[in-house]
């Protein structure tokens, strides 16, 4: 992982990437995988990053990272769009007839 890791550095340094384009984009990427492994749970992603659940927060907004959009990426979908999963068969409700 080093090694992957210099190789990277290298790559970037020669492209003249900037220090603190690389540390925000290490950021983000960093916070969106943690947070990918707790399926968008911010408190179970901020207990892993070592941090309070609102430093948690607060980075996400300064990342301009938009938690709706990775929290709805991260949802199952509903099942009338899930692969392989036809609807349900509806049964049909009856209807009582009032007689007075």
């Amino acid at each position: 992982m080093k090694r992957e890791l210099d190789a990277l550095i290298t790559q970037m340094h020669s492209a003249g990437i900037l220090y603190a384009d690389a540390m925000r984009q290490f950021k983000k990427r960093y916070i969106l995988e943690v947070l990918a492994q707790h399926k968008g749970n911010q408190c179970k992603a901020a207990v892993e990053l070592g941090m309070h659940r609102n430093t948690l927060s607060r980075a996400l907004a300064e990342l301009d990272m938009n938690t709706a959009q990775i929290r709805s990426g991260m949802r199952r979908p509903v099942m009338s769009e899930r692969p392989g999963i036809g609807q349900r068969p509806r049964l049909p409700i009856p209807t009582a007839s009032r007689t007075a």
